[in-house]
């Protein structure tokens, strides 16, 4: 009899089992997701920052890199170059005749350092240190970037969906309204028509910005690994302090600092190869244990060597060259990124100023045209008003609430972007 085949399934079988996958793993997402959403702590931005920052690549190896840096200071202040070396050699006459001669040596060798060679390391042992933080906080701050932007474009895009669907359910009341007027004969079948479209329209720009939301939101969870809920805090940053001259920018802002440090570096690696222009000497401590024949008194000698290495200019110029031009490059670098910082933060500060008055402008309109809409929703229930008149209305309102929502969300982004310039993490 034919046996089955145990990795051979069914066409349904196997459909069933991939279907009961499918159910775990959505059910998984939406557990996490339900964890998250759950929570009573608002996120806000600096939250979302930690959250961010904590699944960077930087992040995970700091502490890594950190320690390999302090363990090169460490070999910086030893004793010697290299670890010693221990070595033993023997000598006999067994295989040419084995008259007893017997020769037995044991020693250390110690290599030492070349002149200026020690403190050179130590000084570009220090230097990485000094990098390896700067690198992290230039990270740090490339992290924040994008997710200063993700995450206004994240507050954007919530708003504009919320006051799209007060406009789908203003634009739902005042269709009703006017399909109950045309049916008691006080308004024309094409009034009906005009409110119908207006629904209509207001559900297409409801569409888009629910898509919209979406986009925004799976972008912020790409960065954060969580995904925002309802309790999303929209404070604004604070304000800082701005310096009286952006073409002085403070050394310490991370950007120019790693670039500083990196150059440091390169720096420092030129002078420590400047100094390894041969390997390093070596001293040579043993003693030897001999006899010449059998019957003979054992001889005990000390042995002192030093070994000293010729110098290879060319490779050494090698090695000179390519670490003074990576220094170069990164000073030039450090000279370009203060001055296109200076540029962004004078472009920063009159961006905040503008927007700030474009909030003012806003919330006047805004608060304006909210009040011409109760005037003219009500005329138009006394039949005062056209329906034409009305729609125009009710659009201006909704526009006017948009651009308003839109001014304080741009004024906080604007603000976030000059903390960012400045080289500040959210706060």
């Amino acid at each position: 009899m034919r046996q089955k085949n145990p990795l051979v399934t069914s066409p349904g079988r196997y459909i069933a089992r991939m279907f009961i996958l499918c159910i775990f793993f959505n059910s998984a997402l939406w557990a996490q997701q339900a964890q998250f959403n759950n929570t009573d702590t608002p996120l806000d931005l600096k939250q979302a920052f930690e959250l961010a920052w904590d699944r960077q690549p930087e992040a995970k190896s700091a502490t890594l890199r950190r320690n390999a840096a302090q363990a090169r200071q460490e070999v910086a202040n030893s004793w010697t170059a290299e670890p010693p070396s221990l070595d033993l050699f023997t000598k006999s006459d067994q295989v040419t005749g084995d008259q007893g001669r017997r020769e037995y040596v044991a020693g250390v060798t110690l290599p030492l350092w070349l002149p200026g060679e020690q403190s050179r390391a130590s000084e570009l042992a220090g230097a990485e240190l000094r990098s390896v933080s700067s690198r992290v906080s230039a990270a740090q701050l490339r992290t924040s970037q994008n997710l200063r932007t993700a995450w206004w474009d994240w507050q954007r895009a919530r708003d504009e969906t919320a006051l799209a669907n007060a406009r789908v359910v203003n634009a739902k009341k005042l269709a009703a309204d006017v399909r109950r007027r045309v049916n008691a004969g006080d308004l024309a079948l094409s009034d009906q028509h005009q409110a119908s479209g207006a629904l209509a329209s207001a559900e297409v720009a409801q569409a888009e910005s629910e898509s919209r939301l979406a986009n925004t939101t799976q972008h912020l969870r790409s960065l954060t690994g969580v995904l925002p809920n309802s309790n999303v805090k929209q404070t604004p940053e604070r304000m800082p302090a701005l310096p009286a001259d952006f073409t002085k920018l403070d050394a310490n802002h991370p950007a120019v600092k790693e670039l500083f440090d990196r150059a440091q570096v390169a720096r420092r690696t030129a002078d420590l190869a400047s100094a390894q222009n041969r390997k390093n000497p070596e001293v040579f401590l043993g003693t030897t244990r001999e006899r010449g024949v059998y019957g003979e008194s054992w001889q005990q000698s000390i042995t002192l060597g030093v070994r000293i290495p010729f110098g290879s200019g060319s490779r050494d110029r090698a090695r000179i060259g390519q670490a003074q031009a990576e220094a170069l490059e990164s000073e030039s670098q450090m000279r370009l990124e203060q001055e296109r910082l200076a540029a962004d933060l004078e472009a920063s500060k009159i961006l905040v100023e503008s927007t700030r008055l474009q909030l003012v402008a806003a919330e006047k309109r805004a608060r304006l045209a909210q009040e011409s809409r109760v005037f003219f929703e009500k005329s138009f229930r006394l039949g005062e008003t056209d329906l034409p008149t009305r729609l125009r209305i009710e659009l201006e309102s909704v526009e006017a609430q948009r651009g308003a929502s839109r001014a304080r969300i741009d004024l906080a982004a604007a603000v976030s972007t000059l903390r960012q310039n400045l080289g500040l993490l959210p706060e």
